[in-house]
């Protein structure tokens, strides 16, 4: 029997790839043959490719909301990746296309409906961004994470599927965890703050100004994000300070017993499936779309989350919310657990099944 294949695209930050990587090895176990399309030189290349799967760059232009003299060469760029991505699908042939967003997405999708393959989208954030605004034309299905999302998508469109989460995060090693971040036993809960891959400036200060009081209660494991790491904090037991986790990342969620996070929607669900108590420090308004800001208020509003806002961020009200999630762990708990968190991968996999040609 001939392999079904599939296309699959979605680039220009991690939370764009890290679905696709989710959902790829239930796509093989279904029997699809998986080829990926993405810019020449974002970093989904690299996370792709350290997956073994087929990669090919396209050109790809950034559509910006705001003035910039590249507006007038990007739109170039990105007819030149709408038909690199007409010819390599018409080689590939594949059933079917599936994107997660992000700009290199449009083409792709766009191509896709020019060629007659059918096209699944999968939106991450409350609203959805203008790459997928965009590519929604040329989709028949559009996947969603949040109940609220529905009416901002074509009713006869929009299926609610939850977000993929990789297998490997339930089977972390806290053991491991804990030696690499040197903690002398187990005998202090283990907070675990994670500032996104550029790190927060705002978080990182107030993280280590309160260094002394943390560190009376609890092991701190503190991703800081590229270039931020404290030198003069370097030895200092119970305090383990990297710029960013990858495959480590699972140890320390295995660890954690609470999380400081942003609330991009691959991390804020990620909490949620693995039950961790959070506090959500929003990306402001002032320095994104505002996405973050709907995503952590739906999870406020269930009762998973405490949200404070990141121009609200001084180091006694970190330290403040610190203390009461710690304090009321057990009810943020409880109310993932009870969330009726769905086999996102499942049904997405079931979507692609009915849709694939």
């Amino acid at each position: 029997m001939e392999k079904k294949k599939i296309v699959m695209t979605g680039g220009g930050t991690a939370g764009h790839v890290t679905p696709n990587i989710a959902l790829m090895p239930a796509l093989k176990e279904a029997g699809y043959e998986i080829t990926y399309i993405g810019s020449y030189s974002g970093m989904e290349r690299e996370l792709i490719e350290a997956q073994k799967i087929p990669y090919i760059g396209i050109s790809s232009g950034k559509l910006r909301r705001y003035f910039d003299w590249k507006n007038f060469t990007d739109p170039f760029k990105v007819l030149k990746g709408y038909g690199q991505a007409v010819s390599a699908l018409k080689k590939i042939k594949p059933d079917v296309v599936f994107s997660k967003g992000g700009f290199v997405s449009v083409p792709v999708v766009l191509a896709a409906k020019h060629c007659h393959i059918p096209a699944i989208i999968h939106e991450s954030d409350i609203t959805p961004g203008l790459a997928n605004r965009i590519a929604i034309r040329g989709a028949k299905k559009v996947c969603c994470n949040f109940p609220e999302t529905m009416k901002y998508l074509p009713a006869d469109k929009a299926i609610l599927t939850g977000s993929p989460i990789r297998r490997e995060l339930f089977s972390g090693n806290p053991k491991a965890a804990e030696k690499l971040c040197g903690f002398p036993n187990h005998s202090k809960p283990v907070l675990l703050i994670i500032g996104g891959s550029s790190g927060s400036r705002a978080i990182n200060a107030a993280v280590r100004k309160i260094l002394p009081e943390l560190l009376e209660e609890f092991y701190v494991i503190h991703l800081c994000g590229k270039g931020n790491l404290d030198n003069k904090l370097k030895g200092l037991i119970g305090y383990a300070q990297f710029e960013y986790a990858s495959a480590e990342l699972t140890d320390m969620f295995a660890l954690a017993d609470m999380a400081v996070s942003r609330a991009g929607a691959n991390s804020i669900c990620e909490l949620l499936a693995l039950h961790k108590p959070n506090i959500l420090i929003p990306l402001s308004a002032a320095a994104s779309r505002g996405d973050q800001i709907l995503n952590a208020k739906s999870f406020a509003k269930q009762g998973f989350s405490y949200v404070l806002e990141e121009e609200k961020v001084t180091d006694q009200s970190l330290l403040a919310a610190i203390h009461e999630v710690y304090q009321n762990r057990e009810a943020y708990k409880k109310a993932m657990s009870e969330s009726g968190q769905m086999d996102s991968i499942g049904a997405i996999l079931k979507i692609i099944e009915e849709e694939a040609r």
